[in-house]
Order: structure tokens, then C-alpha cells, then sequence
């Protein structure tokens, strides 16, 4: 009988110690191809680079921490098809993405219904965290990012009369038209052309024709840096000498690889620059991508490695691994990650700084900060102005 129970014991004391050493899966749902192929790699570039060289742990509760890719493909319905797969097939706990308000759009009543907390770097739609308490968001929302570039292009440029360029087949680029020029005319402004264009499009003479009857004084294309590039290649080609004011879809060296000259000059919203750096791990992640790569890190690399760090500590703060528990750890976040202090909201969006850049001398060189305090006035006035 004594032998049994030691038999026993023996083998209960190795499937827990089997089980201790499980992995926990995070899914990474991330576009590698499409037409947001650059904002996912860049994603997986930042939490590979974070992982290998020791800024962000690779276990928690005493288990490793596996990441589990699957490519979303800029497609809503691959999005949703991914987020399946993540969770039915791999198990994961949590998913880090998408890159792109849309696809995140498509997989989020997925993640809903299973219950598994879905935290999107860069969504910046704002219906994206409106689809339940699983879904969350580690960027700021359109509907602070539109006011806050009306500001800029009222006060801080000049513009007065503005057309607007705005992609139909994405969301995030819909919904960012619209809370711009709410807020250009709340100011005072007048928007004298709304033009629309879709995914793939590669010809915009139509459009541009109609912004060279407008005489606008400010172009405004919340719209991805493909798109953006190539419609700026053809105003100047067509002499159109306006500035052109863009916003976190711009930011992707491609803009400036397909762009080239034309794109000198271009504005944009964006989420994070190493510049404006302020937290501890912000700048030695900065160091350690320049020794890697040669060259700045981006603000979609940056933003996923916070979504990892915000689910990491959730999981070490619940004391286990169940989605339920990591989704209720991450309403009560509070953490420094790599963009800065994250306080999360009981809606699941953090309020975050604004960073302006521009492109000068084929490079993203820094250009403000509009701090979220500063945004969330600007927000304020915008709708008073509204009344």
C-alpha cells in the first residue's frame, strides 16, 4: 500500500511539475500581408527584438510565455478566421492586435464570445473597444487624434479652407475624415472638398482635379502610407504645391520609399517617437533597436511590445492565466511601457500624448507633442464650438 502512495505522489508530482512548464500562448494577430503588411512586421520585428535581448520577460508564474503568429492579412474576415484559430486550435490566453481598425473589427465579437481579451496596438477607431469588455486598445482613439490635427492645421499652420481625401474601404480612415472636419469647422474653418478614394486605387486625377478647382489652402488624407504616397506623387506631379497633413497611417518607411521627393514635408499624428521618450524601458528600447537596426524605431513596434507588457503584467497581478482573469487585471492597469505611462479606463482606452512628424530629408524627423492632457482640451473646445 505504501508503495502505491509513493507511486502516486511520484507521479503527481511530475504532471504538476509537467503542467508548471506548459507555455502560456498569446496569439499575435498581425497583418504580414495586405495593404498593412508593413505595420505588422514592424510589430513582430519590435516584440522579437524586446523578447531576445531581456526588456521584457519571456515567463511569468514560473511558466515560458510562447507567442503564437497568425496573419490577418488586412482582411476583416482572415482577422476573424485568425482569431478562431488562436483560440480554438492554439489555446492562447490573450491576443495582441490587429494593426488596422478594421480587421481588428472583424475578429473582435470572436474574442467576445470566448471571452479572451483582445488588445489592439495601433485601433484607433473608436467603435473598436465599444464591442465588449474583452476588447481593449493600448493607442489613442480617432476622435481625439482628428480634433487634435485640426488644431494643428488651424493654429498651428494656418489653414482656413482644407480639403479632405478619405479612403472608403477603411474604417479607421472614414472615421478619422469625419472627426477632422467636425473639428476644422468647429474652429472656424471650412472644408471645401470631401473626395474619396479606396484601397488599391492607384490613379487620383480625378480627385486631385477636384482639390485644384477647390484651392485649398491644406490637404488632409487620414488615409494608409500607400495611398498617401502615391497621391502625393501625383499633385506635385499636376503642380499642386499645398501642404498635406496625414495621420498614424502615414507612418511606415514605405511612405517615403514610394513617395520619394514628393512626400517631403508631409505631416502626420502619430503614436510615439524616440524623442519624446519617457519612461525608462521607452529609451532603452530606442538604444537597443538603433544597435539592432541602424536606424530609428518605429511607433507600431513600440505599441506592440506595450500590448505584451500590459497582458504580462496582467497575467503576474491576477496571479493566473485564465482570460477571464487577465481581463479584469487589464481594466486595472497601470504600467510604464515602452510609449510612456499607461493608465487604462474602465472602456479599455488608455489617453495618450500626441506626436507630430514630419518628413525632411527622406526621414521621419520629430516635430511636437501635444501632451493628452493638452488633446483632451483641444477635444473639449472643439465640441463646444460644436454647440
Amino acid at each position: 500500500m505504501r508503495n502505491w502512495i509513493a507511486a502516486a505522489v511520484v507521479v503527481l508530482a511530475f504532471v504538476g511539475a509537467a503542467f508548471a512548464q506548459e507555455p502560456i500562448k498569446i496569439g499575435a494577430l498581425l497583418e504580414f500581408t495586405g495593404g498593412c503588411a508593413a505595420y505588422g512586421k514592424m510589430a513582430q520585428r519590435g516584440l522579437e527584438l524586446a523578447r531576445d535581448e531581456g526588456l521584457v520577460p519571456t515567463e511569468v508564474l514560473g511558466r515560458p510565455i510562447k507567442l503564437v503568429y497568425y496573419d490577418a492579412r488586412t482582411e476583416p474576415v482572415e482577422a476573424a478566421n485568425g482569431a478562431t484559430r488562436l483560440i480554438e486550435t492554439e489555446g492562447v490566453v490573450a491576443i495582441i492586435g490587429t494593426m488596422c481598425s478594421g480587421p481588428y473589427l472583424g475578429a473582435a465579437e470572436i474574442c467576445q464570445n470566448a471571452g479572451v481579451p483582445f488588445i489592439g496596438p495601433t485601433t484607433t477607431n473608436p467603435l473598436t473597444t465599444q464591442v465588449g469588455d474583452c476588447c481593449f486598445r493600448a493607442c489613442f482613439k480617432d476622435n481625439d487624434q482628428g480634433p487634435v490635427a485640426a488644431y494643428l492645421a488651424y493654429q498651428e499652420l494656418g489653414a482656413r479652407r482644407v480639403a479632405v481625401v478619405i479612403d472608403v474601404a477603411q474604417a479607421y480612415c472614414v472615421g478619422l475624415g469625419k472627426y477632422f472636419s467636425q473639428a476644422f469647422k468647429a474652429l472656424g474653418g471650412q472644408v471645401v472638398a470631401t473626395l474619396y478614394c479606396r484601397t488599391g486605387d492607384r490613379d487620383f486625377t480625378a480627385q486631385l482635379t477636384e482639390i485644384a478647382r477647390a484651392n485649398p489652402d491644406l490637404i488632409y488624407t487620414p488615409n494608409y502610407y500607400t495611398e498617401v504616397a502615391l497621391m502625393a506623387r501625383q499633385a506635385r506631379d499636376l503642380g499642386l504645391t499645398q501642404p498635406i497633413l496625414g495621420a498614424d497611417g502615414c507612418y511606415a518607411p514605405e511612405l517615403i520609399e514610394i513617395g520619394g521627393e514628393a512626400v517631403e514635408g508631409i505631416q502626420f499624428t502619430t503614436f510615439w517617437h524616440e524623442e519624446a521618450a519617457s519612461t525608462e524601458i521607452g529609451k532603452r528600447y530606442a538604444q537597443v533597436f538603433r544597435e539592432k537596426f541602424g536606424k530609428s524605431p518605429d511607433a507600431f513596434g513600440a505599441l506592440a511590445v506595450d500590448c505584451y507588457m500590459l497582458i504580462v503584467d496582467a497575467i503576474q497581478r491576477a496571479g493566473e492565466a485564465t482570460p477571464e482573469a487577465i481581463k479584469e487585471a487589464l481594466k486595472t492597469a497601470d504600467l510604464e511601457v515602452v510609449t510612456g505611462r499607461t493608465i487604462m479606463t474602465p472602456e479599455g482606452d488608455p489617453l495618450k500624448d500626441f506626436v507630430f512628424l514630419k518628413v525632411e530629408g527622406g526621414k521621419f524627423v520629430f516635430s511636437t507633442i501635444i501632451p493628452a492632457e493638452k488633446a483632451q482640451e483641444i477635444k473639449a473646445l472643439m465640441a463646444k464650438g460644436e454647440e
